[in-house]
């Protein structure tokens, strides 16, 4: 594991961070240091899932769910050796997540223009991407074989010297690719619809408010919980006034509640409780 971690090291610039992300907790940041991989195996061996993500995300592209086939058409050469600036894991058997390390910065837009022509998972939105980290099982109830154990994800190839260049004609590419904007790949369903409204769209005098206004659009969209927890965490960018994990997460919790129990308690679900008990 210590091995992994200095490859990761090198192939990120240095510059990355892991991530922890438990099924009813949430998610919170850890340190990418040998001494903190006791903790993270302990966590993965309870059900958490273990994930990494470039610091300097604009030169880094992450495409999710390939099979072998894709993997070799899109990021190997005819004589089979690896094109450059590429990191490939196995999250699961016979399924890959590829990283790109580009030579130039690239937008959300040109992120998921390249995305959709390396058929990518549509669902793994590029905004704020988290990978697996290789060395650790993916949880992924699915995954669970009958004896009860879980895939190793495995790093099978990482070139941590070159970068990739990406043709200007590709990056001009003005034709925006259909997308679904979800949050992290260990969730297990998705209930929300397939077109969510980002956070922008429910600005208000303060990131308090606006957090909550769009907590309230997306429990109303049916979404759970922890879904509506990963996609404030994904579009709000600036936590200054929650500045430890901790902190984010009482705050977090605080928003959904509250949110949660207007719902609960609105006029709209009283009355529908009422109506359901009338004779037909």
């Amino acid at each position: 594991m210590h091995n992994v971690l200095k490859k990761l090291h090198r192939f990120f610039n240095q510059k990355w961070r892991m991530a922890v992300l438990h099924p009813e907790k949430g998610r919170w940041l850890v340190q990418p240091h040998p001494h903190n991989i006791p903790y993270l195996k302990a966590l993965n061996a309870a059900g958490c899932h273990i994930l990494i993500q470039p610091v300097l995300q604009h030169f880094y592209l992450l495409a999710d769910d390939l099979p072998w086939e894709t993997v070799c058409r899109h990021h190997r050469r005819p004589d089979k050796s690896w094109k450059p600036g590429r990191m490939v894991v196995e999250t699961s058997p016979h399924n890959f997540q590829v990283w790109i390390r580009s030579s130039q910065s690239l937008n959300l837009h040109q992120k998921r223009t390249l995305l959709h022509m390396l058929h990518s998972d549509p669902a793994a939105d590029p905004n704020n991407r988290f990978g697996r980290c290789p060395g650790f099982r993916n949880r992924k109830e699915r995954h669970r074989t009958y004896d009860g154990q879980y895939p190793l994800c495995r790093l099978i190839w990482v070139d941590y010297k070159a970068s990739a260049i990406i043709p200007q004609h590709l990056l001009q590419t003005t034709t925006p690719p259909s997308h679904k904007t979800f949050s992290h790949p260990p969730q297990e369903g998705v209930v929300c619809p397939h077109s969510l409204p980002h956070r922008s769209k429910y600005q208000r005098a303060t990131e308090s408010e606006t957090d909550f206004s769009y907590a309230l659009a997306l429990l109303r969209r049916g979404c759970s919980e922890q879904q509506t927890r990963s996609l404030l965490l994904d579009q709000r960018t600036s936590w200054e006034h929650h500045n430890s994990e901790h902190r984010k997460n009482a705050y977090l919790n605080r928003t959904i509640a509250k949110a949660k129990n207007i719902i609960e308690n609105s006029p709209v679900q009283i009355t529908s409780k009422i109506t359901s008990k009338c004779p037909r």
